[in-house]
């Protein structure tokens, strides 16, 4: 079966639906893909770890773009980030977190200079490095374009696990970081 492109329509509901949705679904990136395996979901208001939180430039990015948006962050000036816009009746974000590496993985190694396949994405850095996703993708719509996308296949079914989110200090207690149960490819195992 052939997997569809995840329209804008997707994301146009809420940051947490959207995250735990996304288990599953395919990153293609290029000449690189891989199986979403784990996601965060920020929400834009009252969400203490969003940016929206404290930078007002987040916020106008909100405002001046539609659901299904490429927000990619330099993060402690180490990594990029990549997350998606979701605008619905709840704004906010999805952090793509970590991927099983599907195509492209000997172009994923080079990038990381890294043999071991389960560790190439297993991070929300990682992912970015291996895909050679920067800030030229940043405000990139990410529902138009078969090479820079999210598919489906509609004949997959996953179990999702929800668990707290990582690597933050602030709301970091809210079960809003979703995994594929079992998968060795997370960045950090969730705690059933």
């Amino acid at each position: 079966m052939v997997n569809k492109i995840i329209r804008a329509s997707f994301f146009k509901r809420d940051p947490i639906r959207c995250a735990r949705e996304l288990i599953g679904a395919e990153l293609i990136w290029g000449d690189c893909s891989g199986v979403i395996v784990e996601t965060e979901a920020y929400n834009a208001k009252d969400d203490e770890a969003c940016h929206t939180f404290m930078r007002p430039s987040t916020r106008a990015f909100i405002e001046r773009n539609k659901a299904g948006a490429a927000y990619v962050y330099f993060n402690y000036g180490m990594h990029w980030m990549l997350n998606v816009l979701v605008k619905g009746e709840q704004s906010g974000f999805v952090l793509i977190r970590a991927l099983e590496p599907r195509k492209g993985i000997e172009r994923m190694k080079k990038r990381r200079r890294l043999d071991d396949a389960k560790r190439l994405c297993s991070g929300p850095g990682k992912l970015t490095q291996a895909l050679g996703i920067t800030d030229r993708r940043h405000e990139m719509d990410l529902c138009a374009d078969p090479r820079h996308c999210f598919t489906f296949n509609a004949d997959a079914t996953v179990d999702v696990v929800a668990d707290k989110r990582i690597g933050i200090s602030r709301s970091a207690h809210l079960p809003w970081r979703f995994t594929l149960r079992g998968s060795p490819f997370v960045s950090t195992p969730a705690k059933l």
